[in-house]
This record gives structure tokens, C-alpha cells and sequence, in this order.
């Protein structure tokens, strides 16, 4: 897969792993892991890219005598899981037509 489009896909699946309730750095890759394989560094890259670009913000909470770190997704967040599902459907148009081509 292009490094472009995997690396959008996964902010996207990033984002959605946090969408219905706030997480941490283990729980989203534990929630992931069904889907993808994510290492430490790679989630911790996406999430410090996801807060520069203000689509994630940080929420430091006491948890077992120790500060965790929460991950709450934005409004802006948001907007760009729906913007990829529109971005998907225009590539599955593609991957469609491409197959098409094949099969003449």
C-alpha cells in the first residue's frame, strides 16, 4: 500500500477507535489488534500527529496512583472520519472500475 494512503488510513482507524468514548495508548492498540497489527511508537506517532493537526486533544487523568494520558477526539476529528468515507467510496469506484477493465 502507498505510505500516503496507509498513513491516512491509519489516522482514520486511529480516530475511530476513540470516536464513542476517550481511550488510552494500550487500550487503542488492544482494540485495534483484531484489525492491525500497531506497534507503541507507531500509534504514539499517529496520536502526536492527530493533536498538531487538532483533530485529538489529551486529558491527563489519575489512574492507579499515576497519571494516563486520555485521547478525546474533536469535532474536527469527526469531520475527517466522515470525510474519509466519502474519500472511500470514490476509491472503491475506482477499485471497481479497475477490476471491470480487468475481466475485458
Amino acid at each position: 500500500m502507498d505510505a500516503q494512503l496507509r498513513r491516512g488510513v491509519l489516522d482514520v482507524l486511529v480516530l475511530s477507535a476513540i470516536k464513542n468514548e476517550d481511550s488510552y495508548g494500550y487500550k487503542i492498540i488492544k482494540d485495534l489488534k483484531p484489525i492491525i497489527d500497531l506497534s507503541e511508537s507507531t500509534l504514539y506517532t499517529i496520536l502526536k500527529r492527530l493533536i498538531e493537526d487538532n483533530m485529538v486533544i489529551v486529558k491527563s487523568m489519575e489512574f492507579e496512583g499515576r497519571l494516563r494520558k486520555y485521547y478525546h477526539i474533536t469535532d474536527k476529528g469527526l469531520k475527517r472520519i466522515e470525510e474519509f468515507k466519502n474519500e472511500w467510496k470514490e476509491l472503491m469506484n475506482i477499485y471497481a472500475f479497475i477490476l471491470e477493465e480487468e475481466k475485458l
